[in-house]
């Protein structure tokens, strides 16, 4: 019976390290995908004028490594770049913004994002967080209501706005 409950000990931890080891190779695998597109991309556009999604895919990649004043810079040559039709680029730049809690910037580059495409959901939710953060619940609300006219099954927005209409007097 101990040699049963000794295998079993030893197969769980067997399996829980095998685990842990997949894990952490996924980890690899992403980094090493971001630094390839950083190393490919980084010198490209020193160099020389790159397109705006150049500019994006580099600033989207700070933003996952949080260096944040870098991604702002890169979104902005890309905006220079001719992307200031690009929602997409307004959406980070706010979440860049958001990420050190100037509220203020990030609702304006949300903002800007939605009126270029009235049906970015994700720039819906991230106005309606970034309101919620300033306590502008009415405004955050009806951001969160303009996410479910979008797509009524968000469960984000769901959440979200029944929390938020039981914090608005009646």
């Amino acid at each position: 019976m101990e040699d049963i409950l000794a295998i079993a000990y030893l197969g769980a931890l067997v399996a829980l390290l095998g685990i842990l080891g997949w894990l952490i190779l996924q980890q690899i695998r992403k980094n090493r995908r971001m630094e390839m597109v950083i190393t490919n991309l980084q010198p490209k556009l020193q160099n020389e004028k790159g397109e705006p999604l150049e500019h994006y895919q580099l600033g989207s990649i700070y933003l996952r490594k949080k260096l944040y004043a870098k991604a702002l810079s890169e979104f902005q040559r890309g905006l220079k770049a001719g992307g200031e039709q690009i929602p997409e680029i307004y959406n980070a730049i706010g979440f860049a913004y958001f990420a050190q809690n100037q509220f203020d910037l990030a609702i304006k580059n949300y903002k800007e994002s939605v009126t270029l495409q009235p049906s970015y959901l994700a720039a819906w939710n991230n106005l309606g967080n970034a309101y919620e953060s300033k306590k502008l619940i009415p405004q955050a609300l009806e951001a969160y209501e303009q996410a479910l006219a979008i797509a009524p099954d968000n469960q984000i927005a769901q959440r979200r706005a029944t929390a938020l209409r039981k914090r608005l007097p009646n």
